[in-house]
This record gives C-alpha cells, sequence and structure tokens, in this order.
C-alpha cells in the first residue's frame, strides 16, 4: 500500500490536538484491537500519559479471531503497554447474529470495559472512531455514545488516511494493515451461530491469508463458502485454488461449496439492502 499524501499542517495540527486531548485525560483504558487505529491511538495515549497510566484492553469473545487476538498481544508488548485480553463467553442475545448485533455486542462488551476501567482508577474508556466511520454504517457507535466512550481519533478529526500517514512515520507496523471485523460479520443476519460455524471461518480466513491474501473475507451461507478479495485479486484466487491444495483445504473445513465473489472484497457487504444488488441467501 502505497502512502498517502497529506497537508503537513493539517496533519500536524490534528496530531498536536490528539494528543493534548489525551494528556487532558490523566488516566485511561483503551479497547485495543490491535488494529490500525487501536494501535495508533495506544501508542499515542503512551506518548501523552506514560504506560503507567494507560491500560489496554483486548476483548476476546468466541467470534474474535484468534489471529487478531494474538496480534493484539504482541503488539501490546511491542509498545510497552499494559494489557489484559478479556475473555467473554458467547451472548446469548447474538446466538441468531441479529440486525441489531453490533449495537447489543458493544452495549455488552464495553459496558465490561467500563468495570475494568473503575478498577483501574479512571472513567475513561477510549475506542478507535475515526472521522470515516462517520459516513459507514455503525450501528455500534449509538452504544457507546450511550456509555460515554470517548473517542479521541474522532473528536482530533483524524480520518483514517491521516492514521496510517502518522502509524508511518511512527514505525508502526499496522500503519497499511487491512482492516478487519467480527466473525459474525461474516454470516448473514438470523443465522444461527454455534463454535464450529465460526471455526470454519476463522480457520478459512487463515489460510487464504497464509497464501498471499491479506485482504480477504470468507461469507458463510450454509456449506456455500463465498470468498471476497480485492477485484484486482481475484484471477490470483483462481489460480492459488488451481495451483495448491488450498480448494481441499477450505472443503475439509465443511465448505462443501466454494466461491469466489466477482463483485470483490466489500466491508459489511452482509449489511447491505436487496436494493443494492447483492444476492442474499
Amino acid at each position: 500500500m502505497t502512502a498517502p499524501n497529506t497537508d503537513e499542517a493539517a496533519l500536524a495540527a490534528k496530531a498536536d490536538a490528539l494528543s493534548r486531548a489525551l494528556a487532558g485525560l490523566g488516566r485511561v483504558l483503551v479497547a485495543f484491537s490491535g488494529g490500525v487505529d487501536s494501535t495508533f491511538l495506544l501508542q499515542a495515549a503512551l506518548a501523552a500519559l506514560g504506560p503507567e497510566r494507560v491500560l489496554a484492553a483486548t476483548l476476546d469473545p468466541p467470534y474474535a479471531s484468534r489471529a487478531e487476538v494474538a496480534e493484539a498481544v504482541r503488539l501490546a508488548r511491542d509498545l510497552g503497554a499494559r494489557h489484559e485480553v478479556v475473555s467473554v463467553a458467547f451472548p446469548e442475545v447474538l446466538r441468531d447474529n441479529p440486525p441489531e448485533r453490533c449495537y447489543l455486542c458493544k452495549r455488552l462488551l464495553f459496558s465490561r470495559l467500563l468495570e475494568m476501567a473503575a478498577a483501574f482508577g479512571t472513567a475513561h474508556v477510549l475506542d478507535g472512531t475515526n472521522r470515516d466511520d462517520l459516513g459507514d454504517h455503525r450501528p455500534g457507535r449509538k452504544a457507546l455514545g450511550e456509555l460515554g466512550v470517548k473517542s479521541p481519533l474522532l473528536v482530533a478529526g483524524l480520518a483514517k488516511a491521516d492514521i496510517r500517514e502518522l502509524s508511518r512515520r511512527a514505525g508502526l507496523s499496522t500503519w497499511d494493515k487491512p482492516s478487519a471485523a467480527c466473525l459474525l460479520s461474516r454470516l448473514p443476519h438470523g443465522a444461527r451461530v454455534d463454535a464450529a460455524v465460526l471455526g470454519r471461518i476463522d480457520q478459512g480466513e487463515a489460510q487464504l491469508r497464509a497464501v498471499g491474501f491479506p485482504a480477504v473475507r470468507l461469507r458463510l451461507h450454509g456449506d456455500l463458502a463465498r470468498i471476497e478479495v480485492p477485484a484486482d485479486r481475484l484471477a490470483d484466487l483462481v489460480a492459488a485454488c488451481r495451483a495448491g491444495d488450498l480448494l481441499d483445504r477450505l472443503r475439509r473445513l465443511g465448505l462443501r461449496h466454494v466461491t469466489a465473489d466477482l463483485a470483490g472484497y466489500t466491508m459489511g457487504s452482509l449489511n447491505e439492502p436487496a436494493a443494492s444488488g447483492k444476492t442474499e441467501f
């Protein structure tokens, strides 16, 4: 990924606004997924407040990618942050993957972080929402607002391109990391969720990343897997399936039918209305 061009004065002003906002909080808990935004936020919080006044917490429900949780542990260690992984049982209210899934999940999980923050001596829980998220379908933001979770990147006016550029300059390995989302986003609303389904998705995506597709979604519709990669990588995906045993390995996970989505990788494609032209199974 090519580093984006940015207006230097504007970028410096946003970075300064973020630093001042963080310093004014005194003590914080950072909701830390190990993605681009939360890694940059954690690094900025450590710089503004010092490691003794920052706690990073990674939520680990069964629908979190195993690789993403492991990556968060490594990144927090590399940054020198105090870090806790918070194991969460599967919330039964999400068992049928309802349309309001993100709202319900954020209410439940961030309520847990607020309790942790209180024990850490602060009321300030921070998340990595940025300016670009305002234009996306993010029902979880309502829950964060209700709980009083703070979004310093958004307050500072930082967009995704800004965060990637500042991360690159800070030497953060996440600066060009593809966006991630929980495994429930790979299933249609109303689909029954169990450990076996989540395992198929997680292992299937891990195998696809291992053969060179870092930006990938494996959308599951029963025993049919719909693989999304960037449109310019579709030919590479077909070649990878023909050249080795990738297709057989995916089928061994219980994915009887494996298809490639000709529209390419689309964030939140299962959230799109039927009028978008996407087919729902």
